[in-house]
């Protein structure tokens, strides 16, 4: 390999690496060589190598494990929240099939919360979901969803396929929304769900999503396993 303006040497083992694993050289969970081998195999030097794995590791593809070597990461869904993205799409988007289960699907009683975003009165029935998002058959993430009171006949449509998608035929489109990003303890629930040990870290994510028009849509609140999202914001 040769150095040239446009691509330092690191970049370009970057991308080799990259290419192998896309073509299926190296395997999700596949050990990829050492740091010698790959110096050998590409000549190039250690301080080359290193910068690629570092970078690779950085941006997710690669995981360095303390005293056993790098290995071809569990791939992550990659979330852009300037944008607002069904869990469908960003799982296509990323080649993984998504699947999701339905736990609940039923007119729940409002809260401060959904009174204050929905502008709403105390006592006002939404209509409310509780989903299981899944990747290749994966657990990542347990939805909970209030919707406008308005849309009440959602209840009565497939909710294990993509609500935007659902939305979109009555010409209601996602527009605007607002994101708050934390951490918090997996509990019960989260653990039999998501496959995680009680007080396991996990993201929360809570969104208020507003259509076209302005007008609230949908409210949510989703704990997500940090080692399947990334988001980018």
């Amino acid at each position: 390999m040769r150095e040239t303006e446009e691509r330092p040497l690191y970049q370009q083992l970057m991308e080799r690496i990259r290419g192998d694993v896309q073509s299926g050289k190296y395997k999700v969970s596949d050990q990829i060589p050492s740091e010698k081998q790959l110096c050998e195999e590409y000549q190039v030097s250690r301080v080359t190598v290193r910068r690629a794995l570092h970078d690779l590791t950085e941006e997710g593809l690669l995981v360095r494990q303390r005293g056993r070597g790098t290995y071809v990461s569990v791939p992550r869904i990659r979330r852009d929240l300037k944008h607002v993205t069904s869990f469908h799409m960003a799982c296509r988007e990323m080649g993984m099939e998504p699947e999701t289960k339905v736990l609940k699907a039923e007119m729940q009683l409002s809260d401060a919360s959904d009174q204050r975003f929905f502008a709403c009165g105390a006592g006002t029935m939404l209509p409310g979901t509780v989903r299981l998002c899944m990747a290749d058959g994966e657990p990542v993430m347990l939805e909970y969803n209030h919707y406008a009171p308005t849309l009440q006949w959602i209840l009565e449509r497939d909710m294990s396929t993509s609500v935007y998608a659902m939305l979109q035929e009555k010409k209601i489109f996602p527009g605007q929304a607002r994101h708050e990003i934390s951490l918090r303890r997996a509990d019960e629930e989260d653990a039999r769900y998501l496959g995680v040990q009680v007080g396991e870290a996990l993201l929360q994510v809570v969104e208020e999503i507003y259509d076209q028009d302005g007008e609230p849509l949908h409210s949510s609140r989703q704990h997500i396993r940090g080692d399947r999202f990334t988001f980018l914001i």
